[in-house]
């Protein structure tokens, strides 16, 4: 009985749900929406759509983790700590724009399609990753670091096992 209390799995059932029942959902909204004169979008399925989705956040997601924990190692380190301010500066920035904003932006120069909705969904999703990976290795106490040093680990091994 505990596992029906769980919200993730009232998540999954609902999405399930909505997935099988979307695309036969037409007749709702056309009454809903009488003015218009289909609705819905057919010229692909809705599974077809939801895949594509998927698709498009995971790999601007991938991207944006990938780009932005980059990023905050590199700027941490003893060779790129005079890039810190300048790349958290321009994080900031970029973090003003809204997504729609800078799909306006690319479309022009790219078009439409799936090229610049990645490119829009990577930029807007690096700087939670970075300002995540700078409160992350800013969280190491400088003793613990310093042990890991005296431990003989090198820079690699500091990172992977102690920040």
């Amino acid at each position: 009985m505990q596992r029906f209390r769980d919200p993730l799995l009232w998540l999954i059932a609902l999405f399930v749900a909505l997935l099988w029942l979307l695309p036969h959902s037409g007749p709702l909204f056309q009454a809903l929406f009488p003015q218009l004169p289909r609705p819905l979008y057919q010229q692909e399925s809705f599974l077809t759509l939801t895949l594509a989705h998927f698709w498009l956040v995971g790999v601007s997601s991938l991207a944006a983790v990938v780009l932005g924990v980059g990023a905050g190692i590199l700027v941490t380190r003893p060779a790129g700590r005079e890039f810190r301010t300048l790349v958290e500066t321009i994080a900031a920035m970029g973090q003003t724009f809204p997504p729609v904003a800078v799909l306006a932006i690319a479309v022009p120069v790219m078009g439409f399609g799936r090229e610049p909705a990645i490119i829009a969904l990577i930029l807007y999703g690096i700087l939670p990753v970075l300002q995540g990976t700078l409160a992350g290795l800013a969280a190491v106490p400088e003793s613990v670091s310093s042990v890991a040093t005296g431990m003989g680990m090198n820079g690699w091994q500091r990172l992977t096992k102690v920040e």
